[in-house]
């Protein structure tokens, strides 16, 4: 496996020299107009760590905080996404998070993406996070809002272990536990081992018999899973060609995935999704999202060499 942070497209600005950063924010949006290409070229070309640095200096010498700032300059999905690149990763996951699980209606889907494709560090310093933002456990708000065995899977994903196996494994069909018990308590390499000795047993790969015996959230649940075992990339480059190509593009699912993952592994997701799809995400993008949004998408994503 590469190191973390090896794969990403942003990476720490070399002679980052945070004064020249803030006054040059500060000119884009003190000044008559705000100057969306400054915002764009500093906020995207910094790593995370040297935009957490960034947002400091700048609230010492404005006395204002740059989120707000950001917030009352700037709107819709644009506003989203800069607000999503200057806040540290951990809080940027809890707040969607938070906001899958509020609103009417849980988004599944969001939920599902996050913790099939987090790496137990992150799941952990999420969960921190959570906690810090609500004063409530996420297992305690996931427990209240989200149902069912789909409820339960993510639940363990979130690492629950205790109390639902007294609780349940034998009122729930013994498939269902059985599955869930599998993909959501080992570890990556021997889930990769499973996927394999799985297909030799039963002729069928793991995702087509989870595909014919499941159904709904737990099914999307348990396949992004499996997917992530195989390869993370891979099925986040499916989810952004998704957010693309279904009826209307869907923003907010293109910021989640090309702000967290910049540091992490969007060159793979990159590769990958020309694989798939046959074209780059770059002129994906190009020819999907258009304006200032568009234009920080395409920084963050780069093109591909």
């Amino acid at each position: 496996t590469r190191s973390p942070g090896r794969t990403g497209t942003v990476k720490d600005k070399a002679n980052f020299k945070v004064e020249e950063d803030v006054s040059a924010l500060r000119k884009a949006i003190e000044g008559i107009g705000t100057t969306e290409k400054t915002l764009v070229e500093v906020l995207t070309q910094r790593s995370n760590a040297q935009r957490q640095l960034i947002a400091k200096a700048y609230e010492k010498a404005t006395g204002r905080k740059l989120v707000a700032d950001l917030e009352g300059d700037t709107h819709g999905d644009f506003e989203d996404l800069l607000v999503a690149l200057v806040t540290p990763p951990a809080v940027y996951d809890c707040h969607e998070v938070i906001r899958a699980i509020k609103g009417a209606g849980t988004t599944e889907s969001t939920l599902t993406e996050i913790f099939a494709s987090r790496s137990n560090r992150q799941m952990q310093a999420l969960s921190d996070a959570y906690l810090a933002e609500t004063g409530r456990s996420m297992i305690h708000d996931l427990q209240s809002e989200v149902s069912g065995d789909y409820g339960k899977a993510l639940l363990i994903l979130a690492e629950v272990l205790y109390a639902l196996y007294e609780a349940g494994e034998k009122k729930w069909g013994t498939d269902e536990g059985k599955f869930i018990d599998i993909l959501c308590h080992r570890s990556i390499p021997q889930l990769r081992q499973t996927l394999v000795e799985y297909k030799a047993i039963s002729k069928k790969t793991l995702q087509e018999s989870i595909e014919s015996e499941m159904s709904g959230n737990l099914e999307k649940l348990l396949v992004a899973v499996v997917k992530c075992v195989k390869t993370t990339p891979a099925y986040l480059a499916e989810r952004l060609f998704k957010s693309m190509k279904g009826a209307g593009t869907t923003e907010s699912t293109l910021t989640r995935i090309l702000v967290s993952r910049s540091e992490v592994d969007l060159l793979d997701i990159r590769a990958e999704y020309k694989k798939l799809f046959g074209c780059s995400l770059y002129s994906q993008l190009e020819s999907e999202v258009s304006g200032d949004y568009g234009d920080a998408l395409k920084h963050l994503c780069g093109q591909d060499d």
